[in-house]
């Protein structure tokens, strides 16, 4: 029998991919990816190799089916060829954690991933506006009388 607690977790998180806005959806892609990295550390410092290449697996995963795709390159233009590349980098440096047992590359993906993530949130973040002024005095018409 599932865990009736899996269950809902997994529920609760299909809700929130089906209502969550395109920019929230990266972000999401980059908190999984940094996620299933940082936990793969531990099972790599734990000597649980199976568990280490099946998180690293999931992460490299959604670099290359989540954020890759993600890029608009016609309207991103270098910005999105240089994520390109930095997304195919980070990859490969995912699989020589995996194959040579290297935390430090984990940290290292970890850190870059972490860095584009916490620009992408800065950019869905809304512009500081002026206080807003009573009625009276923003020029409000009714209709005409």
């Amino acid at each position: 029998m599932r865990n009736p607690y899996l269950n809902a977790y997994k529920d609760s998180l299909a809700v929130e991919v089906e209502a969550a806005s395109p920019h929230k959806l990266v972000l999401m892609l980059f908190d999984g990816a940094v996620a299933a990295i940082r936990q793969a550390a531990l099972q790599m410092a734990n000597g649980n190799v199976p568990e280490k290449g099946r998180l690293i697996g999931k992460a490299a995963a959604i670099i290359d089916e989540g954020l890759r795709p993600s890029l608009n390159r016609d309207a991103g233009g270098e910005l999105a060829a240089n994520l390109d590349d930095l997304y195919e980098y980070c990859g490969l440096r995912l699989l020589e954690a995996n194959l040579n047992n290297d935390p430090a590359l984990l940290d290292e993906v970890a850190r870059l991933l972490g860095e584009i993530r916490d620009a992408w949130a800065q950019i869905g973040k809304a512009p500081a506006t002026a206080p807003a002024r009573p009625p009276a005095q923003q020029g409000m018409h009714y209709g005409a009388a």
